[in-house]
């Protein structure tokens, strides 16, 4: 699909925002900043360019019969709060139980980039995230963690630091089998201090 806005109108936005701001943007060190933020604009949200199923097209099956669970533990993300632009920083955990094939590992940090890399709420990203690797692989089960600070809560309205919010999706055995959810969640130990 092709942006109907164009890199100018991106940049006239900005300008817009600074002046309601009370900025005046053809101030020598503003002059530069719509092009900068629209840069960073398709940065931040490059996620909406990628299609994340297509990381987990590509799987291996030589595995010698490895049925056992594979976890992929802090992978560091940035996202940005759909409800106030703020910016959403924290680190997934993402497990599954392989059914045959497994995937090679950085496809999963692919996974996670891609959703993060656009507007979001935590919640819908964790679901988002098992929900492709599930569909794709196809495997006995997923579990993902998300682990997020919200600049939103942070930065404005109430304004308290050092709270993170954790959030979990668990399909197939890690739902339905107490014990691997328990070996999961030991081994991405999550919690204070880690």
């Amino acid at each position: 699909m092709s942006n109907p806005v164009t890199q100018d109108q991106a940049e006239e936005a900005v300008r817009t925002l600074l002046r309601w701001a009370g900025e005046d943007p053809a101030r020598e060190g503003l002059v530069d900043t719509p092009r900068r933020v629209a840069k960073a604009y398709g940065d931040w949200f490059s996620g909406y360019r990628d299609d994340p199923r297509e990381y987990l097209a590509r799987t291996f099956e030589e595995v010698e019969g490895y049925d056992e669970l594979i976890v992929l533990r802090d992978i560091e993300f940035e996202s940005h709060c759909e409800h106030h632009m703020a910016p959403i920083i924290g680190k997934a955990h993402v497990g599954y139980l392989p059914a045959g094939k497994v995937v090679g590992i950085s496809k999963l940090a692919r996974v996670v980039e891609a959703y993060a890399r656009r507007f979001q709420v935590q919640e819908k990203m964790t679901s988002q995230i098992a929900n492709c690797i599930q569909d794709v692989l196809q495997p006995r089960g997923v579990g993902v963690v998300v682990v997020g600070a919200h600049e939103c809560m942070t930065t404005r309205g109430i304004h308290k630091r050092g709270v993170s919010m954790i959030t979990s999706k668990m399909l197939g055995s890690f739902r339905e089998d107490a014990r691997t959810r328990a070996e999961f969640l030991r081994f991405i130990d999550v919690g204070p201090g880690r």
